[in-house]
């Protein structure tokens, strides 16, 4: 089991769970972060700081954004474990889920 980033985090990426993880499994993509289930301690310490409250454990993703819990597994698919997302950079691209998404307008 591992957390999740669901629909909340698309075109917001506070980086705030990126900042709080101890052991770097979170990435990010360029619409969207992504936990890497293998690399995740399931320490929890993202969630509560998570602005838009998109971090989930793996088994309470609500119903409409179930599609997320596969969508952080099968990103890292093509990747393996790279064992820290400092050491890759960012993802080259986003999960089709988050691709298809209609981008959200800019906050002004």
């Amino acid at each position: 089991m591992a957390y999740v980033i669901a629909q909340p985090c698309v075109d917001v990426k506070d980086r705030a769970c990126i900042e709080e993880c101890p052991v770097d499994c979170i990435y990010e993509g360029p619409r969207k972060l992504y936990i890497h289930p293998d690399e995740c301690v399931d320490c929890g310490a993202c969630e509560p700081v998570c602005p838009v409250e998109a971090i989930f454990y793996e088994d309470e993703v609500p119903v409409e954004w179930s599609g997320y819990r596969t969508a952080d597994t099968e990103i890292f698919a093509p990747l393996g474990s790279p064992a820290g997302a400092g050491a890759t950079g960012p993802l080259a691209e986003d999960h089709p889920l988050v691709a298809a998404r209609p981008a959200l307008e800019p906050q002004t």
